[in-house]
């Protein structure tokens, strides 16, 4: 059987984490005691640490990776490294803020032998406007930076084989701000076995944002900088 591991990064997610773990938990458990839902929280001062290890005394393939806090995607490069030390098959990533469905995992599990990476397409995004517009904007940045078309590059809802992740991962500059868009540029441009699928995208079910879209436009900011520099190593 593969072995899954189901990575969510949590930064004050005391609101939605309980729901999020509740959801996500029972596909970890399909997959035998090798597979593992670990929560990677930046040492969140809300609690929600504290939630989770409640948690893990009635699930035994949950585990909870506690750091400073250090950003979303210097936390994602921490988790997926994580999770190939731990010899996992298949790497599988979402947000904390139970904007997706678990019921939508099955239909990218069951092409796992067709395709490395399979990757979440917000067709409809219910978390406001001004989201759509970053969406829409990364889309044209990356196109004039790295020559790709690519429908939506930073979708917390992936499923990516062992294999893949292992050619691209250590591409990615350390603690970038976007690395599941450098890692998506990187699977694309390399040609690995890739798909998108269309997926539902909630508002945030609980709490609040924890970064501006101040933030947002310096992040993007300094990664159209990165991703001149970056045109020839992905």
């Amino acid at each position: 059987m593969s072995k899954l591991y189901i990575i969510i990064p949590s930064y004050n997610e005391s609101n939605n984490i309980e729901n999020v773990i509740n959801d996500w938990y029972p596909i970890a458990e399909q997959f035998g005691e090798d597979s593992r839902l670990v929560i990677f929280d930046g040492t969140s001062p809300d609690g929600t640490a504290e939630i989770v290890v409640e948690m893990q005394k009635t699930r035994p393939l949950l585990d909870l990776e506690i750091f400073p806090k250090i950003g979303h995607g210097a936390t994602l490069q921490i988790a997926y490294n994580y999770a190939l030390s731990k010899e996992a098959d298949y790497v599988f990533q979402t947000d904390a803020d139970g904007q997706t469905r678990p019921g939508e995992f099955e239909e990218f599990w069951e092409m796992r032998d067709q395709f490395d990476v399979q990757i979440g397409f917000r067709k409809v995004r219910g978390d406001g406007f001004a989201r759509w517009v970053v969406t829409r904007t990364l889309r044209i940045i990356l196109f004039l930076t790295f020559g790709l078309w690519i429908k939506d590059a930073n979708t917390p809802f992936r499923l990516m084989s062992r294999v893949a992740m292992q050619r691209r991962l250590h591409r990615i500059p350390d603690a970038h701000n976007l690395t599941n868009t450098l890692l998506t540029v990187s699977f694309k441009k390399q040609k690995e076995r890739m798909r998108y699928l269309p997926i539902t995208f909630r508002p945030r079910q609980g709490g609040e944002n924890t970064i501006s879209m101040k933030q947002i436009v310096k992040i993007g900011y300094q990664s159209i900088k990165d991703f001149f520099s970056l045109r020839g190593a992905l």
